[in-house]
This record gives structure tokens, C-alpha cells and sequence, in this order.
């Protein structure tokens, strides 16, 4: 009998301290419900094997879990603001993703960032020993610029990233049988049967592979290229749901490195961010509730 038997599991990317984990845990923390268990199991391609180890030797059918993560490149957002889900060719959901492209999304916030300079500031005059060293905020107009400048910076690089991705999602990896589930027989092992099945891979193969083209990544870059050109992305801000939040970071503190460090805010906005103002998260925590 597993020791995690029974108990209802959440799986998310990184350290057990990472901005998934605390996001996670300011989800639960006054759910009416169990408690559940958060367990950071690392890099986003290992889940299914972490998961399956993680409840071993039970199965993993019968365990009461969710795997949460970044939605990165692999699912387009939808026009809706709502929790999207990572499935497999049968249609199981595999994993549910952030409405915006990662959890620092979230916090690229003008109003936050201004809270925490302007906090940050009043404890610097209360106390001259204070190490802070960025000065008064220079307000919420002027750091809503700075996060537009620094994404109007990255918007050719997005793009090329998002061309790449329509690319990547037609990826098919080459299997080695025909049969379904591991340590299943073909209904035949004649040699001439096996090879017509195995050939039928390759084509299969082959098909997929074949699509990927440099004239569909330059047909996809220039669709993605007027899309973010459009005054309404930017008016909207849909760079905050579009643009990856770990580049838009990057670029903000490579623009003005006498602004605040933003790894250190992330750590303090994780903690006072407002989950209500974001649909998709409520309907995180509402599955979570529903475990």
C-alpha cells in the first residue's frame, strides 16, 4: 500500500519555494476542504514519470490528484480568461496550465510593482541602515511604460518563439511497436506482418515530419508579427497574457538596471496577490476543492 494512498495530491513545476508552489499554496490556504498536499516535482517533462513514481506501487488511476503547471508555448490562450488544459491524442487531460503564459505573468503588475517600491522606500526612511538603494517609486504611470518599452523590445523575439511552437505541436516521436500498452504482442510476429506495420510507422512519421517546413515557420512568424503589431494587443495588454513572463522580467531589469530587482518582488507580490481578479485561478482553486 502506497503511504500517499488517500491523500489528495497537487503536482507542480520547481523547488518545493518556487512561485508555483506559493501561488498553490495561497490557493488552498482557506479552502473549507482537506488540505491538500503541494509536491514540486521539478521540470515539466518529467511529470508523468514523477507522478507515476510518486504513487508507486499503487496505481496512479486510483489517486485523488492534479497536475498544474505554466502553459508556456504549448497551448494557445484562449479569448476567454479561464484554466487550460494540456491533453494527450486520447483526450485525457494531462495537466492544467495558466491562462497567461507563466505564473510571473501574474505579477508584471504596475499597481503591485508600485506598492512594493513605495513599501520598500518607507522602511529605507525608518530605518537609514536599510540596504535599498532604488529610491522613491517613480509611480504607477511610469512602471506600466517600462513594462510596455520592455515588452515592445521583445515582441519580434515572442514571435519567432510562437512560430516555433505551432512547428513543435505537429512533433510525432517514432515509436518502436504497433500494440497499445507496454509488454503487449502484435497478433502476429511473422516477419512480413511486422514489417508492413513498422513501414506504416514510418509513414505515419514521415507525414508529420514532413510538414514541418521553413515556409509554414515564415508563414506563422508573419501572422504572429502583424498580431502583435495591432494597437488593440497593445491597448488590451495582451502582452501580459501572450509574451513569456521570465523574458519580459529578463528584459525589464536589462532596460533600466537601476530599477528594482524583480526576483526579489516576485518573491513578495506571490504573497499579495489578488487570485480574485483572475478567473482562471479561481477555477484552479475550485477543482482543487473538488478533488
Amino acid at each position: 500500500m502506497s503511504v500517499v494512498s488517500g491523500r489528495k495530491i497537487i503536482f507542480c513545476e520547481g523547488k518545493q519555494k518556487s512561485l508555483d508552489s506559493q501561488l498553490l499554496n495561497k490557493l488552498v490556504e482557506n479552502l473549507s476542504v482537506e488540505k491538500p498536499t503541494i509536491v514540486a516535482s521539478g521540470s515539466k517533462f518529467t511529470f508523468s514519470v514523477f507522478t507515476e513514481g510518486y504513487f508507486y506501487p499503487d496505481e496512479i488511476s486510483n489517486q485523488q490528484y492534479i497536475v498544474f503547471r505554466d502553459r508556456d508555448f504549448d497551448v494557445y490562450p484562449t479569448q476567454n480568461i479561464q484554466l487550460l488544459e494540456l491533453n494527450n491524442q486520447k483526450g485525457k487531460t494531462l495537466a492544467f496550465l495558466t491562462h497567461r503564459a507563466c505564473v510571473e505573468n501574474y505579477l508584471i503588475d504596475a499597481d503591485l510593482i508600485h506598492r512594493y517600491w513605495d513599501l520598500k522606500y518607507s522602511e529605507k526612511l525608518e530605518n537609514p541602515s536599510s540596504k535599498w538603494g532604488h529610491g522613491n517609486s517613480p509611480g504607477i504611470e511610469t512602471i506600466a511604460q517600462w513594462i510596455e518599452n520592455s515588452a515592445k523590445e521583445l515582441q519580434d523575439y515572442q514571435a519567432v518563439r510562437w512560430a516555433l511552437a505551432d512547428l513543435l505541436q505537429r512533433r510525432v516521436q517514432l515509436k518502436t511497436t504497433w500494440t497499445v500498452g507496454s509488454g503487449n504482442l502484435p497478433s502476429s510476429l511473422a516477419l512480413q506482418d511486422c514489417r508492413v506495420q513498422a513501414l506504416d510507422l514510418i509513414n505515419q512519421f514521415r507525414g508529420v515530419v514532413d510538414t514541418v517546413t521553413q515556409e509554414k515557420f515564415e508563414t506563422s512568424l508573419t501572422n504572429y508579427r502583424n498580431q502583435f503589431t495591432q494597437p488593440k494587443f497593445w491597448n488590451n495588454k495582451q502582452y501580459l497574457i501572450w509574451f513569456h513572463g521570465k523574458d519580459l522580467q529578463k528584459m525589464m531589469n536589462k532596460q533600466n538596471s537601476k530599477y528594482i530587482s524583480l526576483k526579489h518582488f516576485f518573491n513578495w507580490a506571490i504573497t499579495e496577490l489578488d487570485i480574485t481578479r483572475y478567473s482562471d485561478l479561481l477555477e484552479l482553486r475550485s477543482k482543487i476543492k473538488q478533488l
